[in-house]
């Protein structure tokens, strides 16, 4: 417990002595300590008196003080000088013995040692004691602090900064720090510095109270108060303290003694990036510091250098100018240097100057011919005679490695280093392989053909033990496939899938997708490695890379015959892995009949037989295994309803397996087990057309439709991140966008997405399988009326807008209000999105749509023409033009459409982003537009441009609806 009076020093009467530091000039003890009796005893009988003793053991508080006293008094009289003399002078020695035990009992107090004060701290059990114990040390600080305690001011500080190292709030000593600091001495000039380093950062206001005072030290001919105060400043320097202080600093760093001038080059460092246009007034100091010997003050110039170039363009070309010659020699010196016992660190002098000079060297060289010409020598030197058997001798081959592949390097150079990486790809160190891995990811895009040399070193860290490792190989691997090496490398990275670790099976089969996909040149060589993906990673893959698999072998009728056998075969083997058995499922139901009857057989095919009834043994175990799995058993009732028309003989076993699903928990599962069993007793007559093989899936479609879909979530996850500039995008096009949000709400459209259904006998079945069984309305007419669906659709933002208001040109077409459909009943029929309409017939004459003024303002006109395969009605290629019809030329020109959902709509990069003025030149850009309603809906669009008038941020945007009919 804290004591009921203020804890003070206890002095003789008379002239004060010198403080003593003793604990036990200052008496506070707690209540609850309780010592024995005869000790105090001792003490009071060699004292000359004879105190009560208090029930604690000691005596009253009235006598506490004077006790304290009279035993300071006789320690500072003692002709033995200190309390281990007297300790040995016999009776009296042992009594002050005993009182001073008495009094260094309580660590709470403002006179109490820092290193008590941590035993204190480090003996508590609970963070309840510690809390306690740091409550009552600031307790008896805050007092000190009221009472301007001098004589342990430094003591309460120093405790402070502990106190605060364990994350308590010691806001409550800021000013101690600058009374310590405006102090005249070194002690405490060295603790207040060092409490306004930790105690006190550049936001606190109280910061500003400081300035005058490492001024004043700045200007002290003590160089170790002079290093205190570079220091400090050189870690909490706030842009207000930079301009005050930096003509101080500056010429700091032109005195003699080498520690102030390396401490004053790192404090410039603090400067010129807390206030970058303070950087032309340290260059020439900056450049004069590379002469100096002393190798602290050589790395701290060179990173001055270096944070130069970052900061100031004009400060890279007075270096490269006056600096590249002696940073040259420098570096030839050191890396040719004898052994110096100072600076040799593992064989090698001073690693960490060559790695500085080597770092500068880069900044110096990039993007400059000249200057990487004249440096290419000395790097050439440096990659060649540095050891690489100790790993100060790898930090600077990796550092020279990077500075090669940082500059305009000579192609032999760039060979050397990425040699230098291959060989740290055979270092059993991980962190160097890691590193080297990073490293070559880089190189990849410089030299490719020099580090596909290194693929088989490459593939064998695919395999490695370290998993951070394997993730970074794989990616390499992934740069380096191309169309010559695709195969072999699929080749070693399947058959590696097979025996990796679990947790690595989801990312090594993505990139296998992802390369098979890109890179494959003939469908059944794709077919075939996606089958082996399939059965050995199948519960990793994504349900968008099976889709694509299943629209392709939808696409090739020669393999579909091959691809249910194989899959057939797979299934026997792999049947745990759940894509597999989805892709099994889907083409046993589709080309069951294939599979039977041995269609379409390859020569490299071996013949089996399998008989109808193993095929719906197959669906029947899909049933049974995957209890679990909603998705993979529906698929598996909609392939046995489309068996029981294929194979007549397995009707009523069908019949049975479907039955029994008809009482099952999942709600799924029973509706459609009812509604395929009403199917097959009681509309025999139209099962057969209802269950025919699906339509060829339109492949281009649903690429367009995955890509589309990838791109929007990349656009969603940029724009989820804060941004922190206001600069522009550069896309692959050309066209620079700004970063702002609009994208995502840009297609956020409420059009429905499917007609309303004739209403006929068999909408039972329209709602079943989600087709319909009767003709489309006719193409020729228009929906009228209703609502504008796309009203809302670009209102984004507040953009600046042209002063004269855009007139948009249009028809007197809207969109009627639909209902939507019952939402489907499968995931299995999302394939279906991208069927064609069948309003044309393939062949029918190509029509001719006219073009039309599409936008048109005072400042800007935009026209279409169209274009149309007669085999895709419902694709739509769009050629616009844009006009600038103002006296001003604009920059940065950005196109952005929006259309219904039930529309996919996919731009090509435009011919530029450069308008010229008064309809001197043109942009053109082509859109491709899939109406999945043609003959239905109308095409409508939203559109908005966005570009730059004399770096003025300009917007325009209107609706379309004037489009021909029949897009």
């Amino acid at each position: 417990m804290i004591p009921d009076r203020p804890v003070r020093s206890c002095r003789p009467a008379g002239p004060a002595p010198e403080p003593c530091r003793s604990t036990a000039c200052v008496f506070a003890i707690p209540p609850t300590e309780k010592r024995e009796t005869p000790r105090h005893n001792k003490i009071a009988r060699w004292l000359g008196s004879n105190p009560p003793i208090s029930p604690h053991g000691l005596p009253p508080s009235s006598d506490r003080d004077s006790l304290a006293q009279i035993s300071i008094f006789a320690l500072a009289s003692s002709p033995f000088g200190d309390l281990a003399s007297l300790a040995r002078s016999g009776a009296q020695g042992r009594a002050l013995e005993d009182l001073a035990a008495a009094l260094a009992m309580n660590p709470f107090s403002s006179g109490t040692r820092l290193r008590d004060m941590i035993r204190a701290i480090r003996a508590c059990k609970t963070a309840a004691e510690e809390r306690a114990v740091v409550r009552k040390e600031c307790a008896a600080i805050r007092s000190a602090i009221s009472e301007n305690d001098q004589d342990y001011r430094h003591r309460n500080i120093a405790k402070l900064m502990f106190i605060h190292m364990l994350g308590y709030p010691t806001h409550f000593g800021q000013m101690e720090c600058l009374k310590l600091i405006a102090a005249s001495g070194f002690p405490e000039k060295r603790i207040g510095y060092l409490g306004l380093m930790l105690l006190l950062d550049e936001r606190q206001e109280v910061l500003m109270l400081v300035t005058n005072s490492l001024k004043q030290d700045l200007n002290l001919s003590n160089q170790y108060i002079v290093g205190l105060a570079l220091c400090a400043l050189g870690n909490i320097c706030s842009a207000e303290m930079a301009r005050d202080l930096a003509p101080e600093v500056e010429r700091l760093l032109l005195t003699r003694d080498p520690n102030i001038k390396k401490k004053a080059a790192l404090c410039s460092i603090r400067i010129i990036r807390k206030v970058p246009d303070l950087a032309e007034n340290f260059l020439s100091p900056a450049a004069s510091l590379l002469k100096e010997k002393h190798h602290g003050v050589l790395i701290a110039g060179v990173q001055l250098c270096t944070d130069l170039c970052k900061v100031s363009a004009d400060a890279s070309n007075y270096l490269r100018k006056n600096c590249t010659e002696g940073l040259v020699r420098l570096l030839r010196d050191v890396s040719n240097s004898p052994y110096a016992p100072e600076y040799d660190i593992a064989g090698i002098t001073d690693p960490f100057l060559h790695i500085r000079l080597l770092r500068l060297m880069r900044m110096l060289g990039q993007g400059d011919s000249d200057t990487s010409e004249y440096i290419n020598d000395i790097l050439a030197q440096v990659a060649s005679k540095t050891e690489s058997n100790k790993n100060a001798g790898n930090a600077i081959l990796y550092e020279c490695v990077e500075t090669i592949m940082g500059i305009e390097a000579t192609s032999g150079l760039r060979v050397l280093a990425i040699n230098i990486l291959g060989r740290f790809l055979s270092n059993r160190d991980n962190n160097i392989r890691y590193v080297a891995l990073n490293m070559l990811m880089k190189a990849v895009a410089v030299d490719s053909q020099a580090v596909q040399r290194h693929r088989t070193t490459i593939l064998e860290c695919v395999k490695d033990s370290d998993a951070s490792i394997r993730k970074r190989a794989l990616e390499l691997v992934f740069l380096l496939v191309n169309d010559t090496n695709v195969k072999p490398l699929t080749k070693e990275l399947i058959d590696y899938l097979e025996v990796s670790d679990q947790d690595f099976k989801g990312d090594l089969t993505a990139k296998i997708c992802l390369i098979v996909e890109k890179f494959s040149q003939e469908k059944k060589w794709y077919i075939d490695q996606m089958f082996k993906v399939l059965s050995l990673g199948g519960n990793f893959v994504k349900d968008d890379v099976w889709h694509a698999l299943i629209v392709a072998i939808s696409n090739a009728p020669d393999l579909q015959g091959y691809s249910v056998r194989s899959l057939y075969k797979a299934f026997q083997t792999s049947s745990e892995q759940v894509c597999l058995v989805r892709v099994t499922v889907w083409c046993i139901g589709e080309y069951g009949e294939m599979l039977v009857n041995n269609v379409g057989v390859l020569e490299v095919e071996e013949p089996m037989t399998v008989t109808e009834s193993d095929a719906v043994d197959v669906l029947e175990a899909c049933l049974t295994r995957y209890s679990s799995d909603i998705a993979t058993r529906s698929m598996s009732l909609i392939a046995l309803l489309k068996l029981s028309s294929r194979f007549p003989p397995t009707s009523e076993r069908i019949k049975d397996i479907i039955t029994v699903h008809k009482g099952s928990v999942a709600l799924e599962l029973q509706q459609r087990a009812i509604e395929f069993n009403s199917i097959i007793q009681r509309h025999q007559n139209i099962k057969s057309s209802l269950v025919e093989r699906m339509p060829v899936l339109d492949e281009s479609a649903y690429i367009g439709k995955r890509t589309s879909s990838s791109q929007a979530n990349i656009v969603a996850d940029k724009s989820s991140q804060p941004s922190s500039t206001a600069t522009t995008l550069k896309f692959p096009n050309g066209v620079a966008k700004p970063p702002a949000a609009p994208l995502v709400d840009l297609l956020d459209l409420s059009a429905d997405d499917t007609p309303v259904p004739s209403s006929t006998s068999n909408d039972f079945l329209h709602d079943l399988l989600g087709i319909g069984l009767t003709n489309s309305p006719s193409s020729g007419t228009a929906p009228s009326g209703g609502t504008d669906i796309l009203m809302d659709l670009l209102s984004i933002g507040t953009p600046v807008q042209n002063d004269t208001a855009p007139k948009v040109v249009s028809s007197n077409q809207g969109f009627a209000p639909t209902t939507k459909p019952a939402p489907t009943t499968s995931q299995v029929m999302d394939l279906l999105d991208g069927l064609p309409s069948n309003g044309s017939l393939p062949g029918s004459q190509t029509p001719v749509y006219p073009s039309i003024t599409a936008f048109e303002s005072s400042t800007l006109r935009i026209m279409f023409s169209f274009t149309k395969q007669p085999e895709k009605p419902h694709v739509t290629e769009i050629h616009v033009t844009f006009v600038n019809l103002s006296s001003e030329a604009y920059t940065d020109f950005v196109f952005q459409a929006a259309v219904p959902k039930f529309v996919q709509l996919h731009l090509d990069p435009a011919s530029s982003n450069q308008l010229a003025a008064s309809g001197n030149g043109t942009i053109t850009q082509t859109l491709t537009v899939t109406n999945s309603q043609h003959g239905q809906k109308a095409l409508a669009m939203r559109v908005r441009m966005v570009y730059k008038v004399n770096n003025q941020d300009k917007s325009e945007q209107g609706q379309i609806n004037n489009f021909p009919p029949g897009l």
